[in-house]
């Protein structure tokens, strides 16, 4: 298959968790009926971004996969025909809870999952308080639309983790995100952050000879705590094998972007830009310490 039309929703969310899934599955509807076979939804995308305090009660939120959002997502996708990747707060077991992506197969099943890699700690970005770090390594999923390279959000800064899943065969990387503004940073400031949310993205394109997707939410979260909150910042894209933007969403209201790849591009950039051929793996071994001597 070269061809694959994809969808991307770009959502806000609410405390409501209901409205917030309905949202979800509307945006799926849509994007299956102008052509996606594959659609990304965001990071957490039935709960607003409950990260931004600590807070023992949030782990209410958490669920076990299979769960009753998967089954939901896993209907859906059944009776479409269409392959989803849906974002989850998992249950593990009794304190280990990861933040997971889920794919769900277009005959319903579970094709696979990914728990999150690097765990952020910042002002708003409580996440090292509510999940474990994966333990499955970058392992890519396979699917009737082709085989996945499924990140979120934090790994999004790491290009070990986006050579890692390329290596292994991947044909596309995939990034659920919920990333965004501090409103006290001026304008200036934010546009510096967002720039190098894109460039560092487009890059991974780039360097693997791979398409890159990614979705993130939009809307403004107040926080529990009564500080700032967040202002997400949207601008979910789609990139080509050299990072050329294929189509990209609005940064302030939800969207469903559809956007066709076309898959065989990726043998055409690997053979005029060869970085595989080139890698000197001989010499990368000090990759695996911390910080250099």
């Amino acid at each position: 298959m070269s061809k694959l039309k994809i969808g991307l929703i770009q959502q806000t969310c609410t405390p409501d968790r209901a409205h917030n899934l309905a949202t979800s599955v509307d945006g799926v509807r849509r994007a299956a009926g102008e052509g996606a076979r594959l659609v990304l939804l965001q990071e957490l995308h039935s709960t607003p971004y409950f990260c931004q305090t600590e807070d023992t009660t949030r782990f209410d939120l958490a669920e076990a996969v299979p769960g009753p959002t998967t089954d939901m997502l896993a209907e859906l996708a059944r009776e479409l025909g269409v392959v989803i990747v849906a974002s989850v707060f998992e249950r593990r077991s009794a304190g280990i809870y990861h933040n997971t992506a889920v794919v769900l197969e277009s005959d319903g099943q579970i094709a696979g999952r990914y728990r999150k890699m690097h765990i952020p700690d910042d002002p708003g970005y409580h996440e090292k308080f509510y999940f474990t770090p994966g333990d499955q390594g970058f392992v890519p999923i396979r699917t009737s639309v082709g085989t996945l390279g499924v990140l979120v959000c934090w790994d999004q800064w790491y290009p070990e983790a986006a050579r890692l899943m390329a290596m292994r065969g991947a044909e596309m990387l995939l990034y659920p995100t919920a990333i965004g503004w501090d409103p006290r940073d001026d304008e200036t400031e934010k546009q510096r952050q967002r720039d190098s949310w894109l460039t560092i993205q487009r890059a991974h394109a780039i360097a693997n000879g791979l398409p890159v997707i990614v979705c993130n939410r939009t809307g403004f979260e107040a926080s529990p705590a009564g500080s700032e909150g967040i202002q997400f910042w949207g601008s979910s894209f789609v990139a080509g094998p050299q990072g050329e933007v294929l189509a990209q969403a609005s940064a302030d209201v939800p969207e469903v972007l559809v956007a066709e790849l076309d898959q065989g591009r990726i043998e055409v950039v690997r053979r005029v830009w060869p970085f595989f051929r080139d890698r000197r793996i001989d010499a990368y071994t000090d990759l695996t310490q911390r910080y250099g001597n």
